[in-house]
């Protein structure tokens, strides 16, 4: 017998703040402006960005994915572990890497380990299917640019902030930390359009019509702002 399944409500604090949005799409200033203006927690929220796509995630060849550097950042600090030896594990641990190993360190993620992010140098890469079911989409690959032997470049990004990651999902969204609500209104709109400017260019090519299909905004604790997407893929240069 199934047992009925009451939907969660949203808070009263959401409630409130939803009424304040209109369902109606903004260019991306006041739209930042309007995010800012509903993100009251009593902590700093990031700011949030879901982009839908016009693809078919289904579909091998329009599996969207790659990395950006926001020119400000996202705020969020993240702990980075490195798969390297000799020359370039030294040069990971220089570079601020939280841990650094070999076969010690696939031992550790076969045991449980985690960090935020994992990266391994192009010698260390055959040793990657040990541990790529345990580590799911944070296996490192080149693709995304998680296994490559410029090493302290990449964990300086990613220890700054700076580097992202962005995956469509089975839904066809992708879904990007875009900064705080703290950060200027300018430094907001900067990161916005570069992460815009980079999944334009990540348009696969069997992919067809229209390929910006909606932009959103939110804080962690706020409603949805919609961005008119085609003011966005205007004001990024496309």
């Amino acid at each position: 017998m199934r047992k009925n399944i009451k939907k969660l409500a949203h808070s009263p604090r959401y409630t409130a703040l939803a009424k304040t949005v209109e369902d109606n799409l903004l260019d991306i200033g006041p739209a930042i402006a309007l995010v800012k203006s509903t993100a009251n927690a009593k902590f700093v929220e990031s700011v949030d960005m879901a982009v839908r796509l016009g693809i078919d995630p289904r579909k091998g060849d329009q599996n969207v994915r790659g990395l950006t550097n926001l020119p400000h950042g996202t705020g969020k600090t993240k702990t980075v572990a490195v798969l390297a030896k000799g020359d370039l594990a030294k040069e990971a641990e220089a570079a601020g890497a939280d841990t650094v190993g070999d076969e010690d360190l696939i031992t550790k993620i076969q045991n449980g380990f985690r960090a935020d992010v994992i990266l391994a140098t192009e010698e260390m890469a055959p040793q990657i299917g040990k541990i790529g079911k345990m580590l799911g989409p944070k296996t490192p690959n080149k693709r995304n640019g998680t296994v490559t032997n410029n090493i302290g470049t990449a964990v300086k990004e990613i220890k700054a902030a700076t580097r992202v990651e962005y995956r469509v999902d089975k839904a066809g969204v992708v879904h990007l930390q875009v900064g705080k609500v703290n950060y200027t209104d300018e430094q907001l709109k900067e990161n916005i359009l570069v992460a815009i400017d980079a999944l334009i260019k990540a348009k696969p090519s069997s992919a067809k019509g229209r390929y910006m299909l909606s932009v959103t905004l939110s804080s962690t604790m706020g409603p949805g702002v919609k961005v008119d997407p085609g003011l966005a893929t205007k004001a990024s240069g496309h």
